[in-house]
């Protein structure tokens, strides 16, 4: 991310204006929209963007169950591949933090 900000300030300030607006909408609660983007993320294996999201998530009141089924949710789009990157980060979050 500093890399892109420091090179394209006006489309990294841009891009975090976006952020911030789907962040503020209100048709869904905090820890559902980092729920779902947990299960996005998965299904494009983007484990980094999942290491990110998983502890906000968890902060947010999501249990290692619910965590998990976002992560399950992106074998019927993407195969297993995502899910074998991402779960073995999401169950340790939660296995060494208890």
């Amino acid at each position: 991310m500093e890399l892109f900000m420091k090179e394209a300030p006006d489309v990294a300030k841009a891009f975090d204006g976006l952020i911030q607006s789907l962040i503020g909408s209100e048709g869904l609660d905090a820890k559902t929209k980092q729920l779902i983007y947990i299960a996005m993320k998965t299904a494009m294996r983007d484990d980094a963007a999942v290491k990110f999201h998983a502890p906000m998530a968890k902060q947010l009141g999501a249990t290692k169950p619910e965590i998990i089924d976002a992560i399950l949710l992106s074998l019927t789009v993407s195969g297993v591949s995502g899910v074998l990157a991402c779960l073995p980060y999401a169950v340790k979050l939660f296995d060494t933090q208890e």
